[in-house]
């Protein structure tokens, strides 16, 4: 279906040390009155999973660092003060796209009008399959990719491992994608795995700019005016900052302040998904999202993948997010062993 580009790194010829688990208990509890799945690791809150059918996508929110730091915005679903308003699809930690058999499951919210919804997707949660404590917990949960009348394309078996790797909150998705019927992803820029972030850890954005979508809809986002902010982005590659954007690695790094403590959120991609090494869709407004089927649109052309599923075919897409928090950002050795240990 797709041929991986490889990617030298030098970070990954680093000898990666043992990752130690850490024997912190994991309790993940279904409260099935709430549409909602709660994470705590050391008795401390780490996310939700909310499957909720009001929204048009399940998702995590909010994710919790160690230190009780949220890391993701509130808006729309609990806005906080200080919280940008735009793009308000984006919801903490969420996987879809901008263009499955030409329906938009990535830009699809509230703020659509009734009369365009036709063109928008909706994953509708449909079974918690499994909750488990412990080392490691874990929820495993079925959802369905639809049109608006409920018609389905998509069957999605995904599976969240969440842990404490040598002091950092882990989060593995594994997304198993079952065509119902022949499914076309043409290469768009709006995907995947997106998480958008506090407003601290955003990136200073230096003017006002308007974002349009494929169908028109235009967002803006406000030039930053206060000193809260203090984002960047690193990536495998060694870009840095606004020149991370649309540009491929195994892995990118968010990191800034908050609460007084450096935060870093690394994102992993795996050398089996489609599209590897992914593009990297990392808005300094707060956008961090993995793209690795938007080629045509990164590469300006020059590379081209329109990903197609035929009916009951399945593809998988595996990612790890890494939320860590303390005096320094991750170090590259660091990041090194969370690879390794991710993609072996």
């Amino acid at each position: 279906m797709h041929t991986p580009i490889k990617f030298s790194i030098a970070v990954l010829c680093i000898t990666a040390l043992p990752l130690v688990i850490m024997a912190q208990n994991v309790s993940v509890k279904n409260d099935a009155s709430q549409r909602k799945v709660s994470v705590a690791i050391g008795g401390k809150p780490f996310t939700d999973f909310v499957y909720t059918d009001t929204m048009e996508k399940p998702f995590l929110y909010p994710i919790y660092a160690a230190d009780g730091q949220v890391i993701t915005r509130g808006f729309p679903w609990n806005p906080q003060p200080n919280d940008p308003v735009d793009h308000p699809h984006h919801i903490g930690l969420w996987f879809n796209y901008e263009n499955v058999n030409g329906l938009d499951f990535w830009n699809n919210s509230f703020a659509i009008a009734p009369e365009k919804k036709k063109g928008y997707g909706w994953i509708r949660t449909e079974k918690i399959i499994e909750t488990t404590s412990g080392k490691q917990g874990k929820i495993v949960y079925l959802a369905s990719w639809t049109d608006q009348q409920k018609n389905s394309l998509l069957q999605e078996k995904t599976t969240y491992t969440f842990s404490v790797i040598n002091n950092s909150r882990v989060i593995d998705r594994v997304t198993e994608l079952t065509a119902v019927q022949d499914v076309s992803f043409p290469d768009a820029k709006d995907g995947m795995l997106g998480l958008r972030v506090a407003h601290e850890l955003e990136l200073p954005v230096k003017q006002t700019k308007d974002y349009k979508d494929d169908k028109g809809n235009i967002t803006k986002v406000l030039a930053t005016k206060d000193s809260s902010v203090t984002g960047n982005y690193i990536t495998s590659a060694g870009k840095e900052g606004d020149s991370a954007w649309g540009t491929r690695g195994t892995w990118c790094m968010m990191y800034g302040k908050k609460g007084g403590d450096a935060i870093s959120i690394l994102m992993i991609d795996h050398p089996q998904n489609p599209g590897y090494p992914t593009y990297w869709h990392a808005r300094n407004y707060g956008l961090f999202a993995a793209n690795p089927l938007g080629q045509k649109v990164f590469s300006e052309g020059k590379l081209v993948l329109n990903y197609k599923l035929p009916k009951g075919q399945s593809t998988t897409f595996r990612y790890r997010i890494v939320i860590n928090s303390g005096k320094e950002k991750l170090s590259p050795s660091a990041i090194n062993e969370l690879v390794i240990g991710f993609i072996k």
